[in-house]
């Protein structure tokens, strides 16, 4: 399975509306606190879009709904993982990413044989308080070579200029979510994005 270089996280659909047809083609609507007819109102919105854009769309957390509105991509946290389904996840052939902040989590998610593995943060972030410390280039190294071939997603605290840094330590996905939903011109950052991860795309 192969990943498009700049992979996109946006806390709700209208972000999506916005700025996957500028070129995005890898986004994860990463959707919180909304009732279950808003969460299920939302994803068929986002997953029309992205069909129509021919962007690949990942579901984050919500693998039934997911299930239930015929999406083909779930991410989960470690916390998810642990209360999912996973037969069922595999029995609606939906591929399956897993997010890994330490070796613990590693081992975890590698147990549920996922799809890819996304490693973070690299850098400091400010998106969310976090327990952990910042992985650093030599852990998306390390993560790299234990995974196989498993496409890896390096997050947190990542800009264009960073891209090189994490492509040559392997990993095959840079994703982001403050340096373009908090910028000025949202467009434009994510078309700058777009560009800079071009050469690996």
């Amino acid at each position: 399975m192969k990943l498009d270089p700049f992979y996109l996280i946006v806390p709700d659909t209208r972000w999506i509306e916005r700025l996957v047809p500028v070129g995005i083609k890898l986004v994860q609507l990463r959707l919180k606190d909304m009732e279950k007819e808003a969460l299920r109102f939302s994803i068929r919105r986002a997953k029309r879009i992205c069909a129509e854009q021919q962007c690949q769309l990942i579901i984050n957390d919500h693998w039934q709904l997911a299930i239930e509105e015929g999406c083909d991509f779930i991410h989960l946290g470690q916390e998810d993982l642990a209360a999912a389904d996973l037969a069922a996840i595999k029995k609606a052939d939906m591929k399956l990413g897993i997010s890994t902040h330490d070796h613990v989590e590693l081992e975890t998610a590698l147990a549920a044989d996922p799809d890819y593995l996304a490693l973070g943060p690299i850098y400091p972030t400010i998106l969310k308080k976090m327990k952990w410390a910042p992985q650093g280039l030599e852990r998306l190294r390390e993560w790299s070579e234990k995974i196989g071939d498993r496409p890896l997603v390096a997050i947190g605290g990542l800009n264009p200029e960073r891209l090189s840094g994490v492509f040559d330590n392997g990993a095959n996905s840079a994703a982001v979510v403050t340096d373009i939903t908090l910028n000025p011109d949202p467009e434009a950052r994510a078309r700058e994005w777009v560009a800079a991860t071009d050469p690996w795309r």
